[in-house]
């Protein structure tokens, strides 16, 4: 369990200044809405003990200001950010959710889609406050619908999921952001410690396993906290001026093979540019986002934001030379999603022998969720832009490449099926592979006479 601290340490611990909000006002019967008794003596207990007058405190508050020095290729800082602050005090009742609280996190959210601000949630909450009852458990569907009229209005959301992140704010704030991260330590899930069955596996509901489960994209320690926030909403705010750029080539000479033998050989060479290289080579600073929000993650896909060195943001989406699984196109269709409401282009970096075949692919639902990357690919928002890197195998490449706007380098290919799988369809011997690869016109020069892709990549001199 990771060490509380309040909303007030919290918050200074990450922003460079911060103006709160007015609370709404409005009635509040003696005792609350069910007339609960010892409820009044309760909450003020509650505000004698923390200083606050509910559970949650909102502001505005800016990032960025003192939390980066100069970028190694002499840009200046970024930021600073102004975003809309809610965070959660654990010490008044829990930092539970009631009629108020659901005021005050209305009126935030609404101050944010007026003022075009981000919003950042610092969560700690035990769930809804049991004095206040079904009135207060449909605070949830207000905090829900605000959270979805900010999600139209192109607004980014991050969550800091806190030391207990449970009940419905977890599964409205924590895990309906669009990027969450985790205190390591912290306990994290739907059920609080209270309410789970007395053989419940404890670490189970702890931040480390959201995160293996594709929950919480990344686990933050405290003293990096003010630099990752300060980064997201950077990218977040910043997108870049039209389509990602094509990346130049990276190794070799930029020759093109010969074969459609000598292309398979050259996309499967272990010394062949990678992902990361690109990625590199790409942005100046980059924050990823991991799992697929359904229970999986695939670290054969990397997914993110990056700073071009031109200032704009891009997202991207990159394979790393392995068979894709289920939660890899997941992840990659949840970036594209989340890209084209805040307006951001998109680059993907296809490479991958082709999606994970074996049976807990087929368990985990390998035809929906590249069928759903079709699906977000074709209807984007905002332009993608691909780059074949290496191996280009069937469907499971293609899904990620975008229509009219895929380019190779001289180091890949892009097939139907790997040859040898091409060969074993068509019952030919093992020695026929290599003549089926060029029967099978994968070659970038080929691709590009067949229209298949727009260009092959120019070679960066010296890469």
């Amino acid at each position: 369990m990771t060490e509380r601290i309040s909303a007030r340490e919290a918050i200074a611990l990450i922003t460079d200044s911060f103006a709160e909000l007015p609370a709404p006002a409005g009635d509040f019967p003696p005792d609350g809405p069910l007339a609960w008794a010892g409820y009044d003596d309760a909450r003020a207990r509650a505000a004698a003990r923390t200083g606050e007058e509910e559970s949650v405190v909102c502001g505005t508050a800016t990032f960025g200001t003192a939390s980066f020095g100069t970028t190694t290729d002499g840009r200046p800082p970024l930021g600073p950010v102004t975003a809309v602050l809610v965070a959660f005090e654990f010490g008044f009742l829990g930092g539970s959710l009631g009629r108020r609280t659901g005021d005050r996190l209305e009126a935030a959210y609404d101050h944010a889609r007026t003022h075009r601000l981000p919003v950042v949630s610092l969560v700690s909450t035990g769930g809804s406050r049991m004095q206040e009852g079904m009135l207060a458990l449909t605070q949830l569907q207000r905090v829900a619908r605000q959270s979805a009229l900010t999600r139209e209005a192109g607004l980014a959301q991050i969550a800091v999921l806190r030391d207990p992140t449970t009940g419905g704010g977890w599964a409205t704030l924590g895990a309906g952001a669009d990027v969450t991260l985790a205190l390591p330590g912290a306990q994290v899930g739907f059920a609080g410690s209270r309410v789970r069955p007395p053989d419940a596996d404890p670490a189970a509901y702890t931040a480390e396993a959201q995160l293996a489960a594709g929950s919480v994209d990344a686990l933050v320690q405290r003293d990096e906290l003010r630099e990752t926030l300060a980064l997201w909403l950077d990218l977040l705010t910043h997108p870049a001026a039209g389509p990602a750029p094509v990346p130049a080539a990276l190794g070799g000479a930029g020759d093109l093979p010969a074969t459609g033998w000598d292309a398979v050989r050259r996309a499967r060479a272990g010394e062949r540019p990678r992902a990361e290289d690109y990625l590199d080579a790409c942005f100046t600073r980059r924050a990823a986002i991991g799992g697929d929000r359904c229970g999986g993650r695939d670290d054969g896909v990397l997914c993110g934001f990056g700073r071009t060195h031109d200032g704009g943001t891009v997202a991207y989406a990159a394979q790393r030379g392995t068979a894709t699984r289920p939660a890899g196109y997941r992840t990659a269709a949840r970036l594209i999603r989340m890209a084209g409401r805040l307006g951001i282009p998109v680059l993907t970096l296809v490479d991958t022998p082709g999606a994970a075949n074996d049976a807990d692919a087929e368990r985990e639902g390998a035809g929906p969720a590249i069928a759903d990357l079709f699906a977000a690919v074709a209807g984007a928002r905002t332009p993608v832009t691909t780059l074949v890197i290496g191996e280009g195998g069937s469907g499971g490449a293609l899904a990620l490449a975008a229509p009219g706007n895929t380019w190779a380098t001289p180091d890949s290919y892009f097939s139907v099926i790997a040859p040898e799988s091409a060969a074993a369809i068509l019952k030919r011997p093992a020695e026929e592979v290599r003549s089926t690869a060029d029967q099978l016109r994968l070659r970038p020069q080929d691709l590009l006479d067949l229209e298949v892709i727009r260009g092959i990549s120019p070679h960066r001199p010296g890469g």
